[in-house]
Order: C-alpha cells, then sequence, then structure tokens
C-alpha cells in the first residue's frame, strides 16, 4: 500500500518535470548504451553491458518510486491555511531565546525541504515543536545540540 505525500503544486510539477526527463531523455540514452555495448559482442563478459543494465534497473526503480509519488500525491491548498496556530505552508519566525538569534523557516512537505531557502520539513524536531503553537509562545525543542528555547515572533504564509 502506497502512502499518501502532501506536496505543493510547484512540487509536484518539480516531481512531473523530473519523471519526464527520466523517461523521455534518461532512458533513451540508456537503451542506447545498452544497444551499442550489445554490438560489441558476446555480452556475457562485457562490463560497459552490465553498468547499462545496472543503471537501467536503477533509473526504472527511480521512475517507478516518482509515478507511485506522483499518484500519490495530495495537494495542499493554501486557501485553507491559516496563521492563528504554526502549521504546515506557514511561515514562522522565531527567536532563540538562549541566543536572541531570529530565524524564520517556511514549514514544507519533507520532499521540499531545502535548508538553503529557508524550507524546513514539517518532519524535522523544530517544525514538530512549533506546529500547533501561537504568537508569543515559548517552546523547548530537543535538537541534536540540546535543548533550545524558541520564541514564536510572527506566523505569516
Amino acid at each position: 500500500m502506497s502512502q499518501i505525500t502532501y506536496i505543493t503544486e510547484q512540487g509536484l510539477e518539480k516531481l512531473k518535470k523530473e519523471l519526464d526527463r527520466l523517461m523521455n531523455v534518461e532512458r533513451p540514452s540508456i537503451s542506447k548504451l545498452i544497444g551499442e555495448a550489445i554490438e560489441k559482442g558476446d555480452i556475457s563478459e562485457n562490463a560497459e553491458y552490465d553498468a547499462a543494465k545496472d543503471a537501467q534497473g536503477m533509473l526504472e526503480a527511480k521512475i517507478v518510486e516518482l509515478q507511485a509519488k506522483i499518484a500519490n500525491a495530495r495537494i495542499l491548498d493554501k486557501s485553507k491555511i491559516n496563521t492563528s496556530k504554526v502549521q504546515i505552508l506557514n511561515r514562522v519566525k522565531i527567536k532563540n531565546r538562549n541566543t536572541n538569534t531570529v530565524m524564520e523557516y517556511l514549514i514544507v512537505p519533507e520532499s521540499e525541504a531545502n535548508l538553503k531557502e529557508g524550507k524546513i520539513s514539517y518532519t524535522t524536531p523544530i517544525a514538530k515543536g512549533l506546529i500547533g503553537k501561537k504568537v508569543g509562545d515559548v517552546v523547548e525543542i530537543k535538537v541534536p545540540s540540546g535543548v533550545i528555547p524558541f520564541e514564536i515572533m510572527q506566523i505569516s504564509l
């Protein structure tokens, strides 16, 4: 049984583009490599053929995985997201009470997390600790370096 994946419209579009690339660029490329290796003769001891077949197997597995993710994707509706409490697709400004450092994160589905862009997965310790809390709440979140108190300063879309 496949697992439902919550995703934004942009995230789903990204998955579809990746699937299209794998099926229409990578798959023909690997098929060509296999054909060239077969033309070289005996495939029983042909390292190029073995490598191409391995690459084909990995590619096909990735295609199946992407197809399953797309088939089981449920688009998150931004119009139903509010800012009274922290939830997925909220932008949250928090202050580390120990260092007075202010950080801002967008809480997103796991497949769209990208720390460089300030997007953290709802499955991370920080996001888990923030979800359901309101502006002004102070939450103590256990992270690898210990327990850190964070104050929620702002919740937005």
